[in-house]
């Protein structure tokens, strides 16, 4: 009976060791990156107004921005791609007048859909009181598929990498036990090539140069090693 339970505590202990053994592994981290010729393009604007009267300033603030909001729609931007991004009072003091002043800002991000209405757009939008353009993003209308290619590429890259290293242990991968994405916080980031692009806009003039976006995605992969 003694010899009974000194087995089973031996089997016990040796079942509960290779349970705890850590399984060999491989980790990795694929990039999968996808190029794209973008086809869209925010715009981030800005009506700032300066003055003494708060009340009279937010009026005159409010009156452009109408003003900007109508050429908007009538240059045949859905209301859906144009959004407040913020509205601001600010008061400030001069020390050296010692008074007070103040200063309206709203910004205004629109998307353009089609790159073509990019040169009189932004024509209109100076006309109509747009004091501060704060910058442009280029895009592409078809982000998430690149997006789950880029993906599917960063996993491949990762395999790769995984049997370069067994096989110079002489040794393989077998499954993948995890997969985790790198976390980002407003999606892949873009970077820009530049690209000549012919325009007949503003008699044949170009100002912007969309270039190539490149979408890119990170994976961290583990698989067993054989």
């Amino acid at each position: 009976m003694k010899t009974l339970k000194t087995l089973l505590i031996l089997l016990t202990t040796t079942i509960m060791m290779a349970q705890n053994t850590p399984q060999p592994s491989v980790d990795v981290t694929g990039e999968g990156i996808v190029h794209v010729v973008p086809d869209q393009v925010t715009i981030n604007v800005r009506v700032e107004n300066n003055g003494k009267n708060a009340k009279e300033l937010k009026q005159l603030n409010d009156r452009t921005v109408n003003d900007v909001l109508a050429t908007i729609k009538r240059m045949g931007i859905d209301d859906k791609d144009v959004r407040t991004e913020y509205i601001r009072l600010d008061k400030n003091y001069d020390y050296n007048t010692k008074t007070y002043s103040f200063a309206a800002n709203q910004a205004i991000s629109i998307k353009v859909k089609d790159l073509s209405k990019y040169e009189p757009l932004m024509n209109a939008l100076l006309e109509s009181g747009i004091n501060r353009i704060d910058g442009i993003a280029f895009s592409s209308s078809n982000q998430d598929a690149l997006e789950s290619q880029a993906r599917k590429k960063a996993v491949e890259n990762a395999q790769i990498k995984a049997k370069e290293y067994a096989a110079v242990l002489n040794q393989s991968i077998g499954k993948a036990i995890s997969i985790s994405e790198f976390s980002q916080q407003s999606g892949p980031q873009p970077m820009y090539k530049v690209m000549a692009m012919e325009s007949d806009m503003g008699g044949g003039q170009q100002t912007i140069a969309p270039g190539e976006i490149e979408i890119k995605m990170r994976v961290n992969v583990s698989f067993v090693l054989n």
